[in-house]
């Protein structure tokens, strides 16, 4: 199957676990009717129904139960905490999500927000935000990170293209003036002078970082550059053992 884009390489890897038990049929749009969010069983509203742990933990902690009561008396304008169907929830900017105390409670929002086959396997940022919509902790950030960087599936999925980095050597600084100079060209400059220049040569002393600045035109070949910068070579007592561009 070709991808298009990056919402249908995120199915594309999550249906390779499946590979070998499923049958991939094509349907056009009016003969496939049965939408995939309409064709879910939808949970029992039971104690059995997962969405009531949150609920049944902050009940068995002693310090947070005996705080609800002061939260049910403040108003919601006035603080962030807020109760809505026996459960504490933390009120943002933009969001507002269950406040999840719990490890167990945390790895399973990490889990199910990642490396479930309808999350898609998000980057840190849309996973945060996604998160955040649902549920809050101390932490969070650090924990969605980390979960991030601990999935196998997206180190090899994301990762670097470049080249690696060259090893870092200590560059000897120059010791006297004009020991080393530095060279490098100003191009696009409007015609000027005698002779039309629309170029200037900049040659850089590394010791002093005083700058010479010459004429040239664009075209100019190497052995024009090589006579410019011999001219002011010589006129310096010491002259540079090293050019750099």
């Amino acid at each position: 199957m070709k991808t298009q884009n990056r919402h249908m390489l995120r199915w594309q890897i999550a249906i390779q676990e499946y590979r070998g038990n499923i049958n991939i049929v094509s349907k056009a749009g009016n003969i496939h009717k049965n939408a995939d969010g309409l064709s879910r069983w939808e949970l029992p509203n039971t104690s059995e129904n997962p969405a009531y742990v949150p609920t049944k933990k902050d009940f068995k902690d002693a310090s947070l139960a005996n705080s609800l009561d002061d939260i049910r008396k403040t108003s919601y304008d006035n603080e962030r905490f807020h109760l809505f169907d026996g459960i504490l929830h933390h009120r943002s900017k933009n969001t507002c999500g269950m406040v999840l105390c719990s490890r167990m409670l945390i790895n399973t929002i990490l889990l199910e927000f990642h490396d479930n086959i309808y999350s898609g396997h998000l980057s840190k940022d849309r996973k945060m935000e996604r998160i955040k919509t649902c549920a809050q902790w101390p932490s969070q950030r650090t924990d969605v990170m980390e979960c991030c960087h601990s999935c196998d599936r997206c180190q090899k999925a994301h990762k670097a293209t470049g080249k690696r980095f060259g090893l870092m050597i200590h560059i000897q600084e120059p010791l006297t003036p004009w020991e080393v100079a530095h060279m490098d060209w100003v191009t696009a400059l409007p015609p000027g002078g005698n002779k039309s220049y629309n170029a200037c040569l900049v040659i850089v002393d590394r010791y002093s970082k005083n700058p010479i600045f010459l004429p040239c035109h664009k075209d100019d070949t190497a052995m024009d550059t090589a006579l410019v910068s011999l001219e002011v070579y010589f006129t310096y007592p010491n002259r540079p053992q090293l050019s750099s561009k």
